[in-house]
């Protein structure tokens, strides 16, 4: 079956439209040495990696030999370290062009339509999302920790940093940034018949200046009214603040609460660590959010509601100048954050407000929240993680979040006053070998009347193995494992398996316990094969879960089982996400559920994502 929402139609349109978009293709490593091709300094090079690996060959205090990918992101910068940068020179290079090759130029039908409706990266938005500076001491740490910031954001393809010894000048360097777009228009469409048809529009980098554009459109013939519409309009880092800054309205978003079509009105704040030597972080969000029957569903099972939010959190960096005064390469921090936030249920369900009992979804909520992390995280260069060729940054190190605070929960005459406590904690392992390994624990819990509730924990480990080759084509192997408990149960949602700790493509709701263990298996095969600019990846696929009821014992936990394959695609000029065609078959599962399904999703993730903080939070069970 098809999602509701998806890119596919428009996605096959600019395949047909658009089939020169995909020429410029990053090289394996092994590619890389076949060209023997110079920099200059001011001008186009030929070759960003074969550059990066010359930059430290070429230099006589270079060091030892490195290559750029399947590296620690650093290394390239190090024999550079404290060296004056004289002069940062931006080059942005268009969708129809190659790191491979920068000298050469798609000039196909489908480029050139592209080059109409695309405007480039403007330079100076490149500018404003450095932190390095011209007339100080080269960092090589802040370098790579740059150049992976400007790689993360979404209307880029790729970027590189590179450093340029000046001859005469042994104590200074020139920097060049090279930036790659990716086709930054996309949209979708979906019908079901000619009574239901949905569809979205979007530019993520309009006019070049990092601004994102959204409008949807719904029309069904059972919703009253019978269209519905949607739009949103983000800012990325305003005025080098390094604050994204958005607003949409919409009368058919889907809530994140009840996964129901509900009217909202938001506007949002948000301000990443953008770096280790990064000082604030933090955001806001201010919504309002109500539900209409607009599918005449009967009073019984329709839950009508209006609620408004209010959060916001910021954070500080301590010590950060005492800890990098003396040697800015030390690389562990500390980081406090408070957080408060208020969902206040104007009007609750009738189901709700009947109820003698709290309820996880429709209850209002308020809580402050501080947290301290400790983390030190640095970042491997790699390929074939979750894209399909192009440059990735897996973590390596140590994350810890603390947290502390009081939360309140209401409804009617109910009140529900809390303290709460916390830790996430992750380890994240890089090998030698190109094995990448994290393994993660979640815990926490409310105490009340010097009784624990709603304890839990969460531990798991995510490993993605190295690169095996057979023939042309990369094979990866990936594996999660995790296991949940959750005691004294009292506002906390039960354990569920339709979400990323259970297994995939099983959507019923109707198995939930407290206590879980799941195993996920793949393996990806990355084919050289390209069709339209598309890149494939056929896996097969195995889960396992087993849930135990809330208050049975063991000998009551029910097993169910996910397994079968598919195909992954993505041409990585393009905006879209990675699609992807799966065929589940369920051997043990509830009746209806039980039997071959075969699903078309066109929003996958293609790059691991990662941060050194996130904003404090109770620990969640049923989400990533």
């Amino acid at each position: 079956m098809l999602p509701d929402k998806t890119n596919i139609y428009l996605l096959l349109l600019c395949c047909l439209l658009l089939p020169g978009i995909a020429n410029g293709q990053a090289l394996d490593k092994t590619d890389t040495t076949k060209r023997n091709l110079h920099f200059t300094r001011n001008k186009f090079i030929n070759n960003i990696f074969l550059q990066t690996v010359n930059s430290v060959k070429k230099t006589p205090d270079a060091g030892p030999d490195d290559i750029y990918l399947n590296g620690r992101s650093e290394d390239p910068y190090l024999p550079y370290q404290g060296k004056i940068i004289r002069h940062i020179y931006v080059n942005t290079l268009n969708f129809d062009r190659s790191f491979t090759d920068t000298s050469k130029r798609d000039n196909s039908f489908g480029a050139r339509v592209g080059n109409r409706l695309h405007k480039s990266t403007r330079k100076f938005v490149i500018r404003d999302d450095l932190f390095i500076e011209e007339n100080k001491p080269l960092n090589a740490y802040m370098v790579a920790d740059n150049e992976r910031y400007i790689r993360s954001l979404e209307y880029i393809h790729d970027a590189r940093i590179i450093v340029d010894s000046i001859p005469g000048q042994s104590d200074s360097v020139d920097i060049s940034v090279f930036t790659k777009d990716v086709f930054s228009i996309a949209g979708g469409a979906a019908s079901n018949g000619l009574n239901h048809v949905n569809g979205n529009l979007y530019e993520a980098n309009l006019a070049g200046m990092a601004q994102r554009v959204d409008v949807s459109g719904l029309y069904d013939y059972n919703r009253n009214p019978d269209w519905g519409y949607g739009g949103a309009y983000r800012k990325d880092n305003v005025l080098h603040s390094f604050i994204d800054a958005g607003i949409g309205y919409s009368v058919m978003s889907i809530s994140p609460y009840t996964h129901e079509e509900e009217s909202t009105q938001y506007i949002t704040l948000t301000r990443q660590l953008v770096s280790p030597y990064s000082r604030f972080a933090g955001g806001l969000t201010l919504s309002r959010n109500q539900a209409y029957n607009l599918y005449n569903a009967p009073d019984t099972t329709f839950f009508k509601y209006k609620y408004e939010l209010l959060d916001g959190w910021a954070g500080y960096s301590i010590g950060i100048k005492q800890l990098t005064h003396t040697n800015n390469s030390i690389r562990d921090r500390r980081f406090f954050a408070i957080r408060y936030y208020n969902r206040n249920f104007v009007q609750e369900p009738a189901q709700i407000q009947a109820s003698t009992t709290f309820d996880p979804v429709f209850n209002s909520s308020q809580a402050i929240l501080a947290q301290f992390t400790f983390f030190r995280q640095d970042y491997y260069k790699t390929q074939y993680i979750y894209g399909f060729g192009t440059t990735e940054d897996l973590p390596y190190g140590y994350n810890v979040a603390a947290t502390i605070g009081y939360h309140k929960q209401w409804h009617n005459a109910m009140y529900l006053e809390r303290p709460y406590a916390g830790v996430n904690a992750s380890d994240y392992i890089a090998t030698g070998r190109g094995d990448f390994i994290q393994l993660y624990l979640r815990t926490g819990g409310f105490m009340f009347k010097n009784q624990l509730q709603d304890a839990s924990y969460l531990l798991g480990a995510t490993a993605y193995s190295r690169i095996f080759f057979l023939n042309s084509t990369k094979i990866r192997q990936y594996i999660n494992l995790n296991f949940t408990q959750l005691y004294n149960r009292t506002t906390y949602a039960p354990l569920r398996i339709d979400n990323p700790f259970g297994p995939r493509g099983f959507l019923s709701d109707s198995a939930y316990g407290t206590k879980r263990l799941s195993i996920q298996l793949e393996t990806e095969f990355y084919l050289k094969f390209k069709l339209l600019g598309f890149q494939f990846a056929p896996f097969p696929y195995g889960d396992l879960t087993l849930i135990t009821p809330e208050n049975a014992p063991y000998s009551q936990t029910s097993l169910y089982t996910s397994i079968g394959g598919g195909v992954r695609g993505r041409n990585e000029n393009l905006i879209f996400e990675t699609i992807e065609l799966r065929a589940f078959f369920f051997p043990v599962a509830p009746t209806n559920m039980r039997g071959f399904k075969v699903v078309l999703n066109s929003n996958v993730r293609f790059r691991y994502s990662s941060n050194y903080i996130t904003a404090p939070d109770l620990v969640q069970l049923n989400s990533q």
